[in-house]
């Protein structure tokens, strides 16, 4: 009989599969490489995730564009029509948080957000400040900081049960 302090565990203490190991050790898996975001109006929608997010437009289409920022992470920009719907609390990725690259870029952040959105707040967690916007097709867009390599995320935070 295997008992959980023999096997490796999680923070929360659940048991972890016999061939992973825990949490911080070995290889790491993998890792988020793009994210792909459906739109109204490619142009506008280009241009605001480029200024935000200081990416570079690397490939363009008639309905679609390729953002690639320096560290290679990319978004692809789809329109999909003006009057095309996004369900919140559908199954499904629902919002991606950006990580501001420090105070100076949170502030760019902050200011690009409320140059181009009514809607603008901003949220304290613990440890970290995130801010939301909307972008060019009313999606919120959130980018915190600091990221949560340099503060843990002891909380989930309300936006997730708004």
């Amino acid at each position: 009989m295997t008992h959980p302090q023999d096997s490796p565990s999680d923070p929360h203490r659940a048991p972890l599969p016999a061939d992973s190991e825990p949490l911080g050790s070995g290889p790491h898996g993998p890792r988020l490489a793009s994210v792909v975001v459906f739109v109204h109006d490619l142009d506008a929608s280009a241009d605001f995730y480029r200024e935000l997010l200081k990416m570079e437009v690397t490939v363009r289409t008639a309905t679609a564009a390729l953002l690639v920022g320096r560290n290679g992470f990319q978004v692809y920009v789809r329109a999909v029509g003006p009057h095309a719907a996004h369900p919140v609390g559908h199954v499904g990725a629902q919002y991606v948080i950006w990580t501001a690259d420090g105070p100076a870029d949170f502030q760019r952040c902050e200011r690009v957000l409320r140059a181009r959105s009514d809607q603008v707040n901003t949220r304290h967690g613990e440890g970290f400040t995130v801010i939301e916007g909307r972008d060019p097709s009313g999606l919120p867009v959130l980018v915190a900081y600091p990221g949560p390599e340099e503060a843990a995320r002891l909380e989930i935070i309300s936006r997730i049960y708004v």
